[in-house]
Order: C-alpha cells, then structure tokens, then sequence
C-alpha cells in the first residue's frame, strides 16, 4: 500500500479556521463576517460557525460595540509560550555544551508541563556508559530532579492541587511515595536551591537539577545533569556536580533577565 502525503491528512474545516485565524495581520486588528467571507471565500454561515467555535476557545472575541472580530487572549499566550521556550533553547544551549565540558556527564534543560516534566534539549557525554536522552518524553515531576526543583517553589496551594489527584507511583524503590515525605524533601529543596533524583524513577541513574527563572523572578524551567549512579557518589556530587548544576541555572536565568 502506497504511503499518503500528508497533504492527504489536512481536515479542512481546521485549515479554515487556521486560514481565518491567519488574516489578522499587520494592522488589521478587526473583521467582520462579510470582510471574512469574501477573504477566505467561503459562504457567511460557515465563517460564522468557524468564529463561534474559535470564540468558544478564547482565540478570537467580538468587540461589542463594532460587533467586529479580533484575535483572542488565547492566540498570545500561545505566541509567549513559543517565544519563552525558544529563548530558554536558545539561551540555555551554550551553557549545556560548557556544563558537559566541565563535568563530561549528559545535561538537559526541561520546562513543566501539565505537571510532568518535558525535556527540551540535551548535550550528551562522550562516555561509553551514559543515560538515554529522553528529549520531548514526559516525565512525572515528582520523582526526577528537573521537576522536584520546580514544584518545591509552589504555594502550598499549588502543591495541594498538583498532589491532590494524583497517585504518586513507585518507579523504583527508592520513589518517594509518601505524600509527607515528598513535602518535607521539597522544603529542603526549596531552602537548599536544588534537587537530587537518587533513583527514584530509574535504578542506576542519579540526577542533579536547578531551577531557571526568568526576569519576572518566575521559574520556567530546569537545569539538570544526569548519569549512572556508579559516577554519582555523594563526595562528586557535592564537591563538583551540585555547584556545577547551580551555576548553570544562574548562568541560564542571568540570560533570560533574572537578577536576585
């Protein structure tokens, strides 16, 4: 059987609303139905039908009074999203190659999301014995180093809501499991300004993470390093690894306009 294009794959009603999303450039900040129906070429009812449903998501609004459409606060959370992720690429690529350059270990750079961790990017060592990237993977937050050292920084709010419905999953043996247990490690966290993953979601890998803000003091991200926990004694890490990894997220949120 012959693969399809992926041209054969396009629905078309999201290419319209996409095609309509689109027409709101340069200085056109506002349009109404008939503008939109002779742009797109499509009939009134159905433009109407594409707004309502863009409306309904929050990425386009009416203004009341022209009764004409304009983008929605949705469609510039979406832009900031893409600008704070290819900075923080950007940004903290450099750092990443100087990280593995004085340690020889893998780093990566991770952001949350949906309150697991993605990682975004990687440098690996050139050791034969090394951990497996795990670029775009989702990870629980709960149990790595990237995302103890972001949820250690939440209210306790924030915490409760994230702990709350969640069944907090034994990877390993060493997986902190107990709820209590979690929050105390995550006050260390917060107070000591970095995490340890001592295989708690792989036997065998031990990580270092440190927190990256940006310059509204937020914390967008993570800074880690990675490897078999045979490299990662308590001495190493301590002496060299942790200041290593806690320079490196300064290094980052400097870049990114933090200041303390």
């Amino acid at each position: 059987m012959a693969k399809k294009e992926k041209s054969e794959y396009i629905i078309q009603a999201v290419s319209h609303a996409l095609d309509l999303l689109e027409q709101f450039h340069d200085d056109v900040d506002e349009l109404g139905v008939t503008e939109l129906s002779k742009r797109l070429k499509l009939h009134k009812n159905n433009v109407f039908r594409l707004l309502a449903t863009l409306e309904s998501r929050n990425y386009i609004e009416q203004n009341k009074v022209t009764e004409n459409y304009r983008l929605g606060l949705k469609t510039l959370e979406l832009g900031q999203t893409f600008i704070k992720q290819m900075g923080l690429l950007r940004q903290s690529r450099p750092v990443l190659e100087s990280l593995v350059a004085a340690c020889n270990e893998t780093t990566y750079v991770a952001i949350l999301k949906d309150l697991n961790i993605v990682y975004l990017d990687v440098v690996e060592t050139d050791l034969t014995v090394r951990v497996v990237p795990r670029v775009g993977s989702r990870l629980p937050a709960y149990c790595t180093a990237a995302g103890k050292v972001q949820i250690a920084y939440m209210t306790d709010e924030e915490l409760e809501a994230y702990l709350q419905p969640r069944d907090l999953k034994p990877f390993t043996e060493y997986t902190i499991v107990d709820r209590d247990a979690l929050k105390k490690n995550l006050r260390e966290i917060a107070e000591q300004g970095y995490a340890i993953d001592n295989e708690e979601l792989d036997l065998g890998v031990r990580c270092v993470g440190a927190p990256i803000r940006d310059y509204t003091r937020r914390i967008v991200g993570a800074v880690s390093i990675s490897g078999p926990s045979m490299r990662f004694n308590d001495e190493r890490l301590e002496k060299e690894l942790i200041p290593l990894v806690k320079k490196a997220g300064e290094e980052i949120s400097s870049k990114l306009g933090y200041h303390k």
